[in-house]
């Protein structure tokens, strides 16, 4: 259970960052670059992972 929580934390996280870094403009070559939506959904996303993550961890140390 603890991996699923890491895996499943690690990609929204990471997509989301990408997602926020698109939507400043930071990353550029997407249709999402510049796009204040995915500055708005990106955040959204990555503290979704981060929560998924943390629970991940905190799992492992009750066993």
């Amino acid at each position: 259970m603890r991996w699923m929580l890491l895996v499943a934390g690690v990609l929204p996280a990471f997509v989301g960052a990408v997602w926020t870094l698109q939507g400043l403009g930071v990353l550029g070559g997407s249709s999402m670059t510049g796009d204040t939506t995915w500055a708005l959904i990106g955040p959204v996303a990555a503290l979704l992972g981060a929560a998924l993550i943390v629970a991940g961890f905190r799992h492992s140390r009750r066993r």
